[in-house]
């Protein structure tokens, strides 16, 4: 018998089944979940909270992130995860901006929580906490109070993300709600478990990143609606991730390529120490990594790593591991029902083979950015949008990324682009992490700057960077080089895998205009 698709029909069908796990090792139930999600959007309802009105969280990897996501998802509401490293101003910003009508925070993020609620003199008698924040009402005493059963007239929300900031202040991507009932919006995370051929019924998916992420919270969330139990981590470990796998047979995982690095980089005797043979689909995306290192993943793992490319605002492409094999370093074709095109600075379409900026159609709709038509403008172009990335297609329609519009270096005329280089410096084993950016050079406009993150064990100094280099001379046309290589301690990467690039290059160019 076919399986239904969506949170609440599983429920429905086996309320006793285990749902998720948290990092703790507690476990709770489908039918226990339902129950709690079910409690809060009667509690949201009762605070006055109406159809597209919205709530914003500040919540690491909890099983209340997930209640919350699914309260929301029944009751009409825009639901806004924030990012928990934040600080006060910047939750406030967000908390404003989206006009959340509610505020639910964990007791472990109560300064940053307090202070954002300070700065705006927000209403207390919205804001829950999780565990205990003075001033803040107790979440669990909140829930507690409201009935047990599913809200009336039950119509389907969404997530109102914010990108991540790394050039600007964060952007609300809001789109119009989908209408309909909630399970009938939610059954359609099976056709994103097709594209992975991933199937409703037994599963269980590893959350290794952020929740408050559009990938991690959305393969997390998708995962759940086709009926697969939740493992959830608070912080990631190299050989934790592959104790979790054994341990509870984990089918299905997304991560970063700064994982797939530390995981390569095991001893092989902890490599060998774990079995990996329940996985069937490890889906990776948000920034480049290495052809060696991928062939490398693809062996010890078998062929169940797929890439994509997409974003907060849609997607995108993807590629199996049999694609990529044939194609190394590409990120996919196009996902059905979208589209990708490659335009010049002017819009004018470029040929195959040609870098450009890549737009793409994403098949979950049209959006905004929330109260910034200017930027919602900019980024459209003949129903397509952009996130700044150059790439090419070939002549077979696999799209491959060269970089970020603005971490394009020009020296002396000449696109470089930092991703290759870091990519080739990334494949040399006393390498943890790699950043390559552009610094001011009078004679030819910009030159080549590298920092380099030492794996663990391994001394920074000259005599590394010159095994770096000539490392990379092997590897890389010589205007490709970087003209000198620092070192830090640790690069500032989110969790999500994207890099804080401008706070390593801005330093450098305090006091004069980049041209990019």
């Amino acid at each position: 018998m076919a399986v239904k698709t969506g949170f609440w029909a599983q429920a429905k069908n086996d309320p006793t089944r285990i749902a998720l796990i948290d990092a703790a090792g507690q476990s709770m139930r489908f039918g226990e979940l339902d129950e709690r999600g079910n409690r809060l959007s009667n509690g949201l309802r009762s605070l006055g909270l109406q159809y597209r009105d919205g709530i914003a969280m500040l919540m690491h990897n909890d099983p209340a992130w997930i209640e919350i996501f699914l309260a929301t998802h029944q009751a009409g509401l825009y639901l806004t995860p924030i990012n928990y490293h934040l600080t006060g101003p910047e939750v406030a910003y967000i908390i404003e901006n989206c006009e959340a009508k509610a505020f639910i925070a964990h007791e472990r993020h109560a300064a940053a929580a307090i202070r954002a609620v300070e700065a705006l003199n927000y209403d207390r008698s919205r804001c829950f906490a999780v565990g205990n924040i003075p001033g803040f009402r107790s979440y669990d005493a909140f829930l507690a109070e409201q009935p047990v059963t599913p809200p009336a007239e039950r119509q389907a929300g969404t997530l109102m993300l914010y990108t991540s900031g790394t050039t600007g202040r964060p952007k609300g991507v809001r789109r119009p709600l989908m209408p309909g009932n909630p399970d009938v919006v939610a059954s359609m995370a099976g056709m994103l478990g097709a594209l992975f051929q991933l199937s409703a019924g037994d599963g269980v998916h590893l959350v290794t990143g952020p929740l408050y992420h559009a990938a991690p919270g959305g393969f997390g969330s998708a995962s759940l609606h086709m009926g697969h139990t939740l493992v959830l981590m608070d912080k990631w470990d190299a050989e934790e991730t592959l104790r979790l796998i054994e341990a509870h047979r984990i089918t299905s995982t997304h991560m970063v390529p700064t994982m797939f690095h530390r995981l390569l980089a095991l001893p092989d005797t902890v490599k060998q120490r774990y079995d990996v043979s329940s996985l069937r689909a490890v889906i990776h995306g948000a920034a480049p990594i290495g052809v060696e290192a991928k062939k490398a993943l693809i062996e010890w793992w078998g062929p169940v790593i797929y890439e994509y490319y997409g974003a907060t605002e849609g997607g995108g492409t993807i590629a199996t591991s049999e694609d990529w094999l044939k194609k190394p370093g590409t990120v996919g074709r196009p996902w059905p029902g979208t589209e990708i095109r490659i335009f010049d600075d002017a819009g004018n379409s470029l040929p195959a083979g040609e870098p450009g900026n890549v737009y793409m159609k994403s098949m979950v709709g049209e959006f905004e950015y929330y109260k910034d038509p200017a930027k919602t403008r900019e980024s459209h172009r003949d129903g397509l949008f952009t996130v700044g990335d150059i790439g090419y297609v070939d002549d077979d329609g696999w799209l491959f990324l060269c970089d970020r519009a603005k971490d394009l270096i020009i020296s002396g005329g000449v696109n470089i682009y930092p991703a290759e280089i870091e990519k080739a410096l990334m494949e040399h084993p006393k390498v943890a992490d790699a950043a390559v950016f552009g610094i001011p050079n009078e004679e030819w406009g910009e030159e080549i700057k590298a920092v380099i993150q030492p794996a663990d064990g391994i001394a920074p100094g000259p005599e590394l960077a010159e095994e770096l280099m000539a490392f990379a001379s092997e590897r890389l046309a010589r205007f490709k080089l970087p003209r000198s290589i620092d070192f830090a301690v640790e690069l500032p990467r989110l969790d999500t895998g994207k890099l804080y690039k401008r706070f390593l290059r801005d330093p450098y160019w305090e006091g004069r205009e980049r041209k990019i």
